[in-house]
């Protein structure tokens, strides 16, 4: 459960953010623990929300790192302490989703009592309890119902950069207004840009605390003032100033303080760039680093591009400005014509990625932007530098290449389990991975098709005989045993699905193939996901004879396999399969929206499957006998179930909770259903009423 909760432990961002920017320097900070509406918010109960807000550049990110520090003094004393840093060039954390699984996982891990609260809808859910359309509203009660247990010791909870959670912001916000004030034990802490979005949301906790960094002028000016004596010290140890004019760290120091306007990002920079001039040449140089950070970003851009290196270093710059995650040097060297001789030498990918003039930073391997602010410039300011053509173009270079590295590194066995029956918890990640520089692509390159595409202009790939339809005849089973090792299956028939709602006008084969894919990888999806291999195996075994799938992958079956099961020859007309019922399934509904279904069963127990995927959302419990009748309200948000037990039951389809139970048939309950306005609900029982 705890190990399905965690999309990335906040505790490992922080340790990775504070290294991108050169270490939490303790000097820059403590001025904020002196602050009169820091210690009214630290001190006073009825204010329990701190908004720390800034431009780009002015510290937010490593000022809270210093408060996480100190706040971790008090978990000593048994409080506890849940952080996350919202990035938004990384999907994994740029949504609210994200950001409650990474606060719930940090309180989990501090005391375990917790656990029960996700372990009450998880053991009905599983994994899509985190993941599916409905993980938001899911994540929300559960963590109400963290924040609402008796047992839970003092907490203090802190979110980065609220403006770079890209998706479901408005919903964050009316949600740490709303929890505010639900426990006066709970301290909240949040920081962002001077967004006026942020600031109506926010606006509407009356008692919280509004800490602008733009007004302390004062305070964070003595801060960048202390940053830079810092890093002049260090850039005079790295680049020995005192074996030249002994003038060049006042110089440089002085520079750097009458430019910085307060910014700690600003300063960060210009001294990254001096680490590369030596000290004798240091002075002269300081006039070529502009004030400002779009002014500075400028400057940084037109030396890339009257560098030698220029068509490569723009290339790398517009691959990682569209990707939807950070990727690593291994993916990144599919995406971009690299040097020959780089592929794999990582020494030289890290010199390579050190000529992209300070925007990118790399660590272990992996490849972000040094700030949200860099990217926004690139895309927002520099485009036509960037993106000479259009940025669907890209999205193209992506889609194609991905296709290229996916016909080059998938194979079959490509973990060498050699059993087909190895289970995926059995697999171990080989060192080196097969899989590293094909990851991204296997997840993401229906995407790009799907983004460059819009406007029709590459057709070609999607005819028969086209790219994606030679890819899918050579590499479709490689494809989904990749996913499978990836933990990604239900992504796969989710892309499969995208490709299908595609016009095909031209491309008869194509669409075939795709239509049968779906029935393939949807029919097999839970075998597939238990046991990679199984994909060559039981998944062409049982598929009909007339399958394109078989009939194109059939000499992959193992030969030890003799006398094949017989078989229909066409795909049924059942579209799904659900299983998971032990009983006779007595009634069925679709949702208004059509993505889920409802089943009711003798087993006494209601279910709730994605049409998608066909992976079980919930299992409603609680009846006392068998269940002969549900209905979805019109709004999909509740079930209602009628059983043998006499009683009619009401369901929440996000949380699985079991939300009223109507009593008085004095008879088994056939039939139920609910009004129009999703207001009452109707029943017919053997006992003749209604």
């Amino acid at each position: 459960c705890l190990k399905d909760l965690r999309t990335t432990d906040p505790r490992d961002d922080k340790k990775r953010i504070e290294e991108m920017k050169g270490g939490l320097f303790k000097d820059s900070y403590r001025w904020i623990l002196d602050n009169s509406k820091y210690q009214q918010w630290r001190d006073d109960r009825q204010r329990p929300l701190l908004w720390i807000k800034g431009d780009p550049g002015k510290g937010k990110t490593m000022l809270l790192c210093g408060i996480i520090d100190e706040m971790s003094e008090k978990t000593k004393a048994g409080s506890l302490l849940s952080y996350f840093f919202c990035q938004a060039t990384d999907k994994r954390t740029n949504n609210a989703t994200a950001v409650l699984r990474g606060l719930i996982y940090l309180l989990i891990q501090q005391q375990s009592s917790l656990m029960l609260h996700v372990r009450k809808k998880y053991d009905h859910a599983g994994k899509a309890l985190f993941e599916d359309s409905n993980a938001w509203v899911a994540l929300r009660e559960i963590f109400i119902s963290i924040l609402k247990d008796p047992s839970l010791n003092s907490t203090y909870l802190i979110i980065d950069a609220l403006d770079e959670c890209a998706t479901g912001l408005p919903q964050l916000l009316d949600f740490i207004v709303q929890n505010s004030f639900i426990s006066p034990r709970i301290k909240w802490v949040v920081s962002s840009r001077n967004w006026p979005s942020i600031m109506k949301g926010l606006n509407k906790a009356t008692e919280g605390v509004s800490l602008c960094l733009e007004l302390n002028e004062k305070s964070v000016s003595a801060a960048v003032t202390t940053y830079i004596r810092f890093k002049v010290a260090w850039l005079a140890d790295q680049n020995d100033y005192d074996d030249y004019d002994t003038d060049t760290r006042d110089a440089v120091q002085r520079y750097l303080s009458l430019n910085a306007n307060n910014t700690f990002l600003w300063v960060a920079l210009v001294c990254q760039k001096l680490t590369d001039i030596p000290g004798w040449k240091a002075e002269k140089a300081l006039s070529t680093f502009p004030p400002g950070l779009d002014d500075l970003y400028t400057r940084m851009l037109g030396q890339i591009c009257h560098s030698e290196d220029a068509e490569l270093c723009k290339g790398i710059l517009a691959v990682v400005s569209v990707v939807n995650r950070p990727i690593t040097l291994d993916e990144l060297v599919s995406f971009v014509d690299l040097p020959r001789g780089s592929s794999g030498n990582y020494k030289v990918l890290t010199e390579i990625i050190g000529l992209c003039g300070s925007f990118l930073t790399l660590r272990k391997h992996t490849i972000s932007f040094v700030h949200q602010s860099a990217k926004e410039f690139l895309v927002e300011k520099a485009s036509k530098e960037i993106f000479p053509s259009e940025i669907k173009d890209v999205h193209y270079t992506i889609f194609s290449r991905s296709l290229q590295v996916m016909s080059k590194t998938l194979r079959r066995d490509i973990y060498s389990l050699t059993a087909p029956g190895t289970s995926i918890d059995q697999v171990e990640l080989p060192n080196p991975d097969p899989l590293a520089a094909a990851r991204y692509s296997c997840l993401y390159w229906v995407d790009y098709l799907l983004d460059c595409n819009i406007s029709g202009k590459y057709n070609i790939d999607l005819k028969d005989g086209g790219s994606v339809y030679t890819f899918l005849c050579q590499s479709f089973l490689y494809w989904l045993e990749a996913l499978s090792l990836m933990k990604s299956v239900s992504d796969g028939i989710v892309m499969i699905r995208k490709l299908e709602n595609l016009q095909f006008r031209e491309s008869p084969n194509l669409l075939a193939f795709i239509h049968d894919a779906r029935r393939f990888a949807i029919y097999n999806r839970s075998v597939i996901e238990q046991a990679p291999l199984q994909s060559y195996c039981s998944a062409l075994i049982f598929a009909p004879e007339k399958s394109i799938i078989r009939e194109i992958f059939e000499k992959y079956i193992p030969t030890w396999i003799q006398r094949k099961p017989k078989v229909q020859a066409h795909w049924s007309a059942a579209l799904q399969v659900f299983e998971g019922h032990s009983f006779y399934v007595t009634s069925v509904a679709f949702s208004p929206d059509d993505t889920q279904v409802v089943s009711g069963s003798r087993d006494n127990t209601v279910r709730l499957w994605d049409t998608v995927t066909g992976a079980p959302l919930q299992t409603f419990k609680g009846h006392l006998g068998s269940v002969y009748s549900v209905a979805f309200s019109g709004d999909g948000k509740q079930v209602v179930s009628g059983s043998f037990d006499r009683t009619v039951r009401l369901w929440d389809t996000v949380t699985g909770a079991l939300l009223q139970t109507f009593e008085g048939h004095l008879n088994e309950v056939n039939s139920v259903a609910f009004s129009p306005n999703n207001t009452q609900v109707v029943s017919g029982s053997n006992d003749t009423t209604v």
